[in-house]
């Protein structure tokens, strides 16, 4: 049971920087794309279609059987005397609008479901696609989006593009069969009639768009203000520790009050907007239904048409009230689903970056040496300053390449592209003689691992936190690993054991603890290199000795990467890089940098013989 949760927790959450919404020019190709993929569920489509069709049909039907109704009561009422006939021809009228009614709710029953159904679908589909997309997208997207912008596209984007088959399709093909053959019956019946009829449509019609188009706008504005909302919420849940540590809550409650008077206040602004418009739409349609009934009346009176007649033209103007009222919440959704659809197919249709060739190739590994061949890089977002510039070196199995510099010297960076988290501007690294990008990322980053000094884990236990690399590892594997990591005496101490679910991301372990499991997770790949990027510094210099000295036998059949700021941490190395500005600027054993007495020497004697320096200076 263990291996079922051991991978279902986690994850990560495009930014509006890196994913614009397309202009109108491109609108008409993002719903024909939405379109598509709602054909792709051609059972479900045909359905909605189809029982929208004859739902609208039977909905046509009520406004003449009704009149027809009320004819033929008012002539039994005239005639004084009942007739058999008139009274069957009465029920069967009754009946047949009975069954009209019935029908009509059928179908707008299975209209509403089938309609549903390819939503979700939809909705379904691009959820995986955004997701697995999240995914693949590189550390350089990751490292200039905000969650925030990510979650947003995720849920209120995909909404958007979701119920576009629903709200914006077959509301059109509703309202086109709805008002345009509606309007070809009162209009070969009566064409005055039928013209003050229909007189409130194009206002109503305009009015609504107008309306919804506004809202729209407002909407997305207040997208936006719920946003920076969200970013403030979930930064204050975050660094809840560092508000109390510096009795900042009122700060935060302040903060937190101005984001959300600002969205209050749109939101106000939205419902005037909303309710000056649907009085001016409904006083258009009962001054038009005045005009029918004076109208009509006259008519009536006239001789010229019955009063079931005019009773059908009223009834077919309520009936037909609410889906021209829907005209805008139609011309809403096809704008909705236009620049939500933009704006997650932007994040769907980006290049990775970092991904495999077509021609890539599982990595083969045999001695095991890694190597640097004058590699620089630069990160996207600066790229005329680089990060590392002609950095050459090579490791050998067995050995230890220590990694040390200021800040900003390129040594996390150097690290991370040993696992091709990023992919070098110049030069090359390679494995065993294989360029690292010509090989593929999976077999890549099983055989590379990189510990970070910020230790993410999963709000799982500590045993499926530990394997999550390797969901079905034996628990004596999982023990050793915490072993060697200097854990496994503190897991055995709490009440579950390593059955102990860990708070969120960890919390409620301290930081060293967190870099242990951390490297313990890496520990269980027996990867060919291990990375560690400063991911002891939260640990104590005597659990630091512990754990290299339990590393040893594992060191010795694999390339280690160390990078630290602490001298103690790599002093034992084989080899010591001193980097500056991205180069490599000193190198060689412990001693022989403090032989040299250069850059190495003086951060030794800074870290290292303090007090002597304090002496001597």
């Amino acid at each position: 049971m263990k291996t079922e949760t051991r991978n279902g927790s986690g994850g990560q959450s495009a930014s509006r920087g890196h994913v614009k919404a397309a202009g109108w020019g491109k609108g008409l190709s993002i719903l024909t794309r939405i379109t598509v993929m709602a054909l792709r569920h051609p059972f479900q489509s045909a359905l909605a279609i189809g029982a929208t069709l004859i739902a609208s049909g039977f909905q046509l039907m009520i406004p003449k059987l009704l009149g027809r109704a009320i004819d033929e009561a008012q002539g039994i009422g005239a005639g004084g005397s009942v007739g058999t006939a008139a009274q069957d021809a009465l029920l069967v009228t009754a009946l047949l609008l009975l069954a009209a009614s019935i029908l009509r709710g059928l179908f707008t029953m299975v209209q509403n479901y089938y309609s549903e159904a390819v939503g979700h679908h939809i909705g379904y589909e691009l959820r995986l696609a955004c997701y697995e997309k999240i995914q693949r997208l590189s550390f350089s997207f990751h490292d200039s989006v905000h969650s925030g912008d990510l979650i947003t596209i995720g849920l209120l984007d995909l909404e958007g593009v979701r119920m576009y088959f629903s709200t914006a399709l077959v509301r059109m093909i509703f309202l086109s069969v709805l008002i345009g053959l509606g309007a070809y019956l009162l209009l070969s019946t009566d064409v005055v009639l039928g013209l003050l009829a229909l007189s409130f449509v194009p206002f109503v019609g305009w009015r609504s768009s107008v309306t919804q188009l506004r809202l729209r706008a407002t909407w997305l504005d207040l997208q936006e203000r719920l946003q920076v909302l969200t970013r403030v919420m979930e930064e204050n849940l975050g660094g809840i520790r560092v508000v109390r540590a510096f009795a900042a809550q009122q700060h935060e409650l302040e903060k937190f009050d101005a984001a959300s008077k600002s969205a209050l206040e749109l939101a106000h602004q939205r419902v005037g907007i909303r309710v000056a418009n649907t009085s001016a739409m409904t006083l258009s349609f009962f001054a038009a239904m005045g005009l029918v009934l004076y109208v009509g009346g006259g008519k009536v009176m006239a001789g010229e048409i019955t009063v079931g007649t005019l009773a059908s033209f009223l009834t077919f103007m309520t009936i037909l009230q609410m889906p021209v009222r829907q005209l805008g919440l139609m011309v809403n959704a096809f704008a909705r689903a236009s620049t939500c659809g933009a704006r997650l197919f932007g994040l769907l249709d980006l290049d990775v970056a970092v991904k495999d060739a077509p021609d890539a190739r599982p990595l083969q590994l045999t001695e095991g040496t890694l190597r640097f061949e004058n590699v620089a890089f630069a990160y996207p977002a600066s790229p005329d300053t680089p990060a590392l510039d002609g950095v050459s070196f090579e490791a050998r199995r067995g050995q230890t390449i220590g990694i040390v510099g200021p800040p900003g010297s390129g040594k996390s960076t150097l690290a991370h592209l040993i696992a091709r988290f990023y992919d070098v501007s110049g030069g090359r690294i390679t494995l065993d003689g294989q360029d690292i990008r010509s090989v593929t990322l999976k077999s890549l980053r099983r055989s590379v691992v990189v510990v970070q000094q910020d230790s993410f884990l999963f709000t799982t236990t500590i045993e499926n936190n530990i394997a999550y690399g390797d969901p079905w590892a034996k628990e004596n594997q999982i023990s050793r690993a915490a072993e060697s990591a200097q854990l496994h005496n503190y897991v055995l101490g709490l009440p579950a054991s390593y059955g102990t679910v860990v708070g969120e991301r960890g919390v409620s372990l301290s930081g060293g603890q967190r870099q242990r499991l951390s490297i313990a997770r890496a520990v269980m790949l027996k990867p060919a290199v291990m990375v560690f990027d400063d991911s002891t510094a939260a640990i104590d210099a005597a659990t630091e000795q512990r754990i290299r000295h339990a590393m040893r036998r594992y060191a010795s059949e694999r390339v280690t990467i160390i990078v630290a700021h602490r001298l103690s941490s790599l002093m034992h190395a084989d080899h010591i890089l001193f980097m500056e500005d991205g180069r490599i600027v000193e190198e060689g054993s412990h001693e022989e940098l403090l032989a040299r007495n250069g850059r190495y020497r003086a951060l030794y004697d800074l870290q290292v013989r303090p007090g002597d320096d304090a002496l001597t200076g």
